[in-house]
């Protein structure tokens, strides 16, 4: 039977599961030392007394995950496709960026929420990432950094992989709180991101919990009828409702809202769209603000294109005139499978045409 992830612990849990076995609470922050700071990568080589490393050998594990296939583009991003336990793929990214090392997990296998542009839509959900799967995607990263001998740290999260994160919302929770504690990875709050296509009564549940995180609305369409055509979350949660939970949020967390928006060529791209994006926005111009996401093409959804720059530059002119605060997004990955979910797509086409070939092995290539 698979042993699940040490990782998926808080440090209040952990210190609850020693004190059950036998152990004092304070034990916990010696594994947490070795977890976090000295990031060993096997029990064994944990600086806690010896009856306790076998405890948790017995009882946990810290590779509930493989290394699949590993991409890495010119302007140093790195894709990771990891293999879970029950052999389901996921996918996690490092982004080098100015300010540090970015990482962006996944948090389930699949996605459910049907956007008609995206590449992780395409292989539905099959379960949930528990916290543990989630925590050890940012492990692995660090694994790699550390490897690398340069010192470099992950600083940085964004919570926008495979998966809706609010639809698996205890976990990501956890997860939250176990990577910025301070006595572990400390990730300032203000330094990670979650991102949601709009749940209402999530949104709401994520400000009351007082995570002090940054949230990011999956946007893409500034009214009802085009958004239920390329979303169709929007057919259960229409703009109202979803604007309704916005402001929600904002009157309860005083924190500034990200809205994301993927512009489609000739779909949700023209300046008329821009107008009544910013008229959506114009009540609460002075707490959110627009990021422009030029597309990614993915082979299924052939019937989206990148936009035209022209196109683009027109869309932010208007909306930065209507005085929404808007940027433009800098690319990461573009010679690689950049669209989030690609790469998870492509190997496992590849594993079925292998199997159609009378061959059960995964490929790796």
């Amino acid at each position: 039977m698979n042993k699940p992830s040490i990782y998926g612990l808080t440090m209040v849990q952990l210190a609850d599961w020693l004190e059950q076995h036998g152990h004092k609470r304070s034990r916990s922050v010696q594994v947490w030392d070795s977890l976090y700071k000295k990031r060993v990568d096997q029990f064994e080589d944990m600086d806690v007394r010896a009856e306790i490393r076998e405890l948790l050998a017995e009882h946990f594990s810290m590779r509930t995950m493989q290394e699949h296939v590993k991409q890495e583009s010119a302007d140093g991003t790195v894709k990771f496709l990891l293999r879970l336990q029950d052999g389901n793929l996921i996918e996690t990214v490092l982004m080098r960026q100015k300010y540090g090392q970015s990482v962006c997990v996944t948090t389930q296998v699949g996605c459910n929420i049907g956007c008609s542009f995206c590449a992780s839509g395409l292989i539905k959900k099959s379960r949930d990432l528990n916290a543990g799967e989630i925590v050890e995607q940012i492990m692995k990263v660090q694994q790699h950094l550390d490897a690398q001998g340069e010192g470099k740290l992950v600083t940085h999260i964004v919570v926008m992989g495979i998966g809706e994160p609010f639809d698996n919302f205890e976990n990501m929770v956890n997860f939250i709180n176990i990577v910025k504690d301070q006595k572990g990875l400390v990730i300032a709050p203000k330094r990670i991101t979650v991102s949601t296509s709009g749940l209402p009564d999530k949104i709401r549940e994520f400000a009351d919990s007082d995570l002090l995180v940054n949230l990011a609305l999956s946007l893409h369409a500034p009214n009802n009828e085009l958004r239920t055509r390329i979303m169709k979350i929007n057919r259960a949660f229409p703009l109202e409702q979803l604007m309704d939970a916005v402001n929600y949020y904002l009157q309860k967390t005083n924190r500034r809202i990200m809205m994301e928006y993927i512009l489609l060529q000739g779909v949700n791209d023209q300046v008329e769209q821009a107008h009544e994006l910013a008229a959506l926005l114009a009540d609460k111009k002075q707490m959110t603000s627009v990021n422009l996401i030029p597309y990614n093409p993915v082979d299924e959804h052939s019937q989206y294109q990148r936009s035209k720059q022209e196109d683009i530059l027109a869309f932010y002119d208007v909306l930065k005139k209507n005085g929404i605060n808007c940027t433009i997004r800098m690319e990461h990955g573009t010679d690689i499978d950049a669209a989030c979910g690609q790469l998870r797509s492509k190997q496992m086409k590849k594993a079925e045409r292998s199997r159609d070939n009378g061959s059960t092995t995964l490929v790796s290539g």
